[in-house]
């Protein structure tokens, strides 16, 4: 048999203050780490990465993977992972690097294609560019110039593939760098610096490809110090503009002693016509005085 349900218990009435309870406490402010992250932010981290890269303190794998965690981060957060373990990490909000001097940051290095191609023609590279692990260097008749003395080296060991028919491509290498060369060479030349740097992991710059009656060149220069090729041409500049300047003298002294003998020849001219003219007014003079005495 069932029981009717027993009525609920009445509830107690509730003074004024229990009914309004506690109030809420305020929203706590977001912290440091949940600061929303600016587009500047994301790319000081990605120019960080890229060194750490350049410095083989990460790999190419590695790297993509915290690009892409990069960008796809909205607060400092996000970021402070992506840094964690490398020097200079783990802060809580990325700053723009300061310089003591006031000067501003070096720019990130520019992104170039992974060939170069130079046919009837000169193609150079050089600054602050980034060098992929793989380059293609392609001469046919012209010459390639590659500077690495301010690149940035994408891994620690880099490969560059030479073509060069009836050509050349030269590489500028700073000191430091290991140069390796397993280039072929038929009917021409390949020429390689064979002082290695003292430290046991220097970065390493491999030589690959061949040369067809042309020629694969690596030097070893400091930043700021000249080429070869430059030092010839500074050479040459400096030859023609003596020699410009030798004939724009020589001109000079031409022009010169055109005019002192056109003045001389003028003095000469006055001259005559003032004697003459005295000569005229004295033979005036002694005329005037023989027909005086006449009359």
């Amino acid at each position: 048999m069932n029981l009717p349900d027993s009525p609920p218990p009445a509830e107690p009435e509730r003074t004024p203050d229990a009914a309004q309870g506690p109030e809420p406490a305020p929203a706590a402010r977001p912290g440091a780490g949940g600061m929303r992250a600016s587009d500047a932010d994301r790319d000081r981290v990605a120019d960080r990465l890229r060194e750490a890269l350049a410095d083989g303190r990460i790999t190419a794998e590695e790297h993509a993977e915290r690009i892409d965690a990069v960008y796809k981060a909205k607060t400092y957060a996000d970021l402070e992972p992506v840094l964690a373990d490398l020097p200079g990490g783990g802060g809580s909000a990325p700053s723009a690097p300061v310089d003591p001097a006031g000067r501003n940051p070096a720019a990130p290095p520019r992104t170039e294609p992974g060939t170069v191609v130079a046919i009837l023609t000169e193609s150079k590279r050089g600054g602050r560019w980034l060098v992929e692990p793989q380059t293609h260097a392609n001469a046919l008749l012209g010459k390639v110039m590659l500077d690495l003395r301010q690149a940035v080296l994408s891994q620690r060991e880099v490969t560059i593939n030479c073509s060069c028919v009836l050509g050349e491509v030269e590489i500028i290498v700073p000191p430091g760098v290991r140069v390796l060369s397993s280039a072929t060479a038929v009917l021409g030349q390949v020429d390689v610096p064979f002082d290695d740097p003292e430290d046991p992991d220097p970065p390493t710059v491999r030589i690959t490809g061949f040369t067809l009656l042309g020629q694969i060149g690596v030097r070893r220069r400091a930043v700021g110090e000249a080429t070869l090729s430059e030092r010839v041409k500074q050479l040459t500049e400096e030859h023609v503009n003596a020699r410009l300047l030798g004939h724009q003298r020589h001109r000079e002294v031409v022009r010169e002693a055109r005019d002192q003998h056109r003045r001389a020849v003028e003095e000469a001219r006055e001259e005559r016509m003032r004697i003459r003219d005295q000569r005229r007014a004295h033979l005036r003079e002694l005329r005037d005085e023989r027909r005086r005495h006449r009359y």
